[in-house]
């Protein structure tokens, strides 16, 4: 099996960038699962552009900068956030249908902005997106959409050299099959599921970062796991979301007595960044020893909450939470990797051949702390981006390889490795959570590498789904640890109680990546 470029995953980055191909280059669209089981569907919010009157791109740059606590690449942001205009108008040209008001786009507001600058679909973004990009990319013979494969590894040409293409594992027929690539784009998602509680899928175990990593890509900022504050708290909650943008639409968050706290910890209130907001809602739940704390909407119309937030309405609904007239129970979830393989604006890794794109992706652009909605605007200018970064390149002389594929020989590993999933999660969110502390995040480096240890000593270990993704995940909660023990501050979502003040910023707003190995 060879293709131009294989795209290991199906979100919007991914789909952006097969989009983009399709024209000139045959893109194989690797899915772990279904084509639309990512995390993109669920996105509620929006994608953040400044459309409004009186916005400009030096504003939402300077909240983005603010939110990234002085850590994202101000260069690399600039070149983002100078496409955003451009990236709503190709997403309406692909089908995506924004919520209007007039003739213009409805334009919502959310923590960390200045303004309303979120254009939206209702409150399930998301979903709209993706299913117009969907109808795209399953009627372009260009584009071979292979989906419950997962990647095992990266195929290099040489140790250290260039990527050619990519180890997969059929999960419906248990083959594992090599397929060569002249690119390979990573655009897999991040890695939610290494800790306990989390609106990230099932399927966001940093699998692109771990195969990156294993081959040799530098990796960056890995210690800012952003805390999403209001993940529905309830026993059959499954990781939704009560988007921010509930906040900003005059959302309150109150303690069972119904008292507001947030005015005490930031003059922005509940419109503060999300690592302030987050860390604000973990402290009172410590301080009256609280399971949640509530968001109350209920002082807006039935009307406008309909119209505004109808998938939000109808989740806690048939909950037995009725917005309208409830506050609704939330606490912080991990919610989005704000670090992974360090890349330019172009997609472009520290590994000749290979991309990466999305949350998958560290360009610099969110720093310490995502800026809310910037995520589904990298994912579609920088997996155009990659795109045109590649038909930019010549095409390589295709060299037909034999297929291979190995029969997958180890059935066992569910039982072995589901108890052990389960014991890093919540390890991580104990020591590596919200707040950590230098003894904590020892603790959680000592077991993870013996853990590291038993799964290196385990044979067959990649010819399983549950296998691969217990390797994936103990390589990013390492690699996750390994970077916040190097970090002698506290800045955004990195929260040290031994070191709690912020360093002294560097002479450039950009700290130069973090380069670790696994």
């Amino acid at each position: 099996m060879h293709f131009d470029v294989i795209i290991i995953g199906s979100g919007l980055a991914g789909m952006a960038a097969a989009l983009e191909l399709a024209p000139r280059r045959q893109v194989a669209l690797v899915s772990k699962g279904a084509l639309h089981a990512g995390a993109s569907p669920h996105a509620q919010g929006g994608i953040a552009a400044p459309l409004g009157p009186g916005d400009s791109v030096a504003a939402h740059l300077r909240d983005t900068l603010d939110a990234g606590a002085g850590l994202c690449d101000a260069a690399a942001a600039r070149a983002i956030l100078d496409q955003a205009r451009s990236a709503i108008a190709w997403l309406q040209a692909q089908g995506v249908a924004f919520t209007t008001e007039g003739q213009a786009l409805h334009l919502t507001r959310e923590g960390g902005h200045g303004q309303r600058r979120i254009a939206h679909a209702a409150d399930a973004t998301g979903r709209a997106i993706m299913t117009a990009l969907g109808e795209q990319v399953t009627r372009l013979a260009a584009i071979t959409v292979l989906e419950r494969h997962c990647a095992v590894d990266l195929l290099l040409d040489a140790p250290g050299g260039r990527c050619r293409g990519v180890r997969l594992l059929d999960l419906d027929r248990r083959l594992r099959r090599e397929v060569s690539a002249d690119q390979v784009v990573i655009a897999s998602g991040g890695a939610g599921q290494v800790y306990a509680t989390t609106t990230a899928p099932s399927g966001a175990t940093g699998d692109g970062i771990a195969i990156a990593a294993r081959a040799g890509a530098r990796t960056a900022n890995l210690a800012f796991m952003q805390f999403h504050p209001t993940g529905l708290h309830h026993p059959l909650a499954d990781g939704f979301l009560v988007s921010e943008a509930v906040r900003g639409e005059g959302g309150r968050l109150c303690l069972p007595d119904g008292s507001r706290f947030m005015p005490a910890y930031d003059p922005r209130a509940e419109l503060a960044p999300r690592d302030i907001v987050a860390r604000a809602i973990h402290a009172e739940m410590r301080r009256h020893a609280l399971d949640c704390v509530y968001l109350d909407i209920s002082h807006r119309p039935r009307a406008f909450l309909l119209a505004h937030f109808p998938a939000i309405h109808a989740h806690c609904l048939a909950l037995g939470l009725d917005i309208a007239t409830t506050p609704i129970p939330v606490a912080p979830t991990a919610h989005y990797t704000c670090g992974g393989i360090a890349t330019d604006t172009r997609g472009r890794s520290s590994v000749a051949g290979l991309y990466a794109v999305g949350e998958a992706a560290c360009t610099g652009l969110h720093g310490a702390n995502r800026l809310a909605s910037n995520s589904l605007l990298e994912c579609v200018v920088t997996g155009r981006a990659a795109a045109r970064d590649i038909l930019a390149r010549p095409a390589r002389i295709r060299v037909d390889t034999p297929a291979c594929a190995v029969p997958a020989r180890d059935t066992s590993a569910a039982a072995f490795a589901t108890p052990l999933r389960q014991s890093l999660r919540a390890l991580m969110t104990l020591e590596a959570g919200i707040v950590r502390s230098d003894a904590s995040l020892r603790r959680a480096a000592d077991h993870i590498a013996a853990l590291r240890r038993a799964l290196d000593a385990r044979d067959h270990l990649d010819d399983s789904l549950e296998g691969l993704e217990l390797r994936n995940l103990a390589l990013v909660a390492d690699l996750t640890v390994r970077d916040a023990r190097d970090r002698r501050e506290s800045r955004g979502a990195h929260f040290n109680q031994d070191w709690p003040d912020r360093s002294a910023l560097p002479a450039s707003p950009a700290m130069p990546p973090r380069n670790h190995r696994p």
